[in-house]
């Protein structure tokens, strides 16, 4: 349709053109201005749209995604697993469960319970598998550090604790039918050659977030609070080799 158009009329259409295409919209419309009738007048034309720039939903890297709403998407195979080898109280019980309490039990072989933190249940819920090594690691103690290896040897059902009210990690939230907790069984596999204390993989943590070493991202620092945590297979490796190290870290 053909319509009048003043200077003032352009000047504002130019304007809020200009204004729009700044902020990311993009105008659907052409304004053509035509002389007729010794008079300005405007036309709007539609234009097609505007094609738009396909997205590969793919994921970047090959790694398997994990269900439930893990933050952390990748797969692993290799894990750290916090315990404390130390006596301490908690609602009047013992918590201590250290790796020789692990080399005590029948078959060497024990539950990993009473894990209360949804990402560390997430790991082990979703992502471990029977097969898959974890460190044994000592916290909440005078030197803390990786003690030896275990396996896992059953995958995730319901933590008990959580149901008992007595147990320090009773949870009156969770049903029967619906449990919130999971554990897996662990099984001893060996002690470490040598222990590997906290205050060396900080040391080596440090120097390789600046060279770019295979501990730069280790969860044991960014995520430090997780009681069972991912391990890459790069740093499980290089951690292992450490055995055959002398300590250059006083600890």
């Amino acid at each position: 349709s053909l319509s009048p158009l003043t200077s003032q009329t352009r000047e504002r259409y130019a304007k809020q053109t200009k204004k729009l295409k700044r902020l990311g919209f993009f105008v659907n419309f052409d304004i053509q201005f035509l002389f007729f009738s010794n008079k300005f007048v405007w036309k709007t034309f539609e234009m097609p749209p505007r094609k738009r720039r396909k997205v590969d939903n793919k994921a970047k890297s090959s790694s398997k995604t994990s269900s439930h709403g893990n933050k952390d998407t990748r797969t692993y195979s290799h894990w750290l697993m916090k315990s404390e080898p130390e006596s301490r109280l908690e609602k009047g019980v013992d918590v201590k469960f250290g790796i020789t309490e692990l080399k005590a039990e029948p078959n060497q072989t024990a539950c990993w319970d009473g894990v209360r933190n949804y990402q560390a249940r997430n790991f082990m819920r979703d992502q471990m598998r029977v097969g898959h090594k974890a460190f044994f690691y000592h916290s909440n103690c005078k030197e803390p550090g990786i003690a030896g290896l275990m396996e896992i040897v059953k995958e995730s059902y319901p933590d008990h604790t959580q149901f008992d009210s007595k147990d320090p990690h009773y949870d009156s939230s969770s049903k029967k039918d619906n449990p919130k907790w999971f554990m897996v069984d662990v099984k001893f596999v060996r002690m470490m050659k040598r222990f590997i204390p906290l205050s060396e993989l900080k040391a080596l943590h440090l120097e390789h977030k600046s060279t770019g070493g295979p501990l730069q991202n280790m969860a044991l620092f960014t995520r430090a609070r997780l009681s069972v945590q991912p391990v890459s297979k790069e740093e499980f490796d290089f951690i292992l080799s450490l055995e055959d190290q002398k300590s250059e870290v006083l600890t």
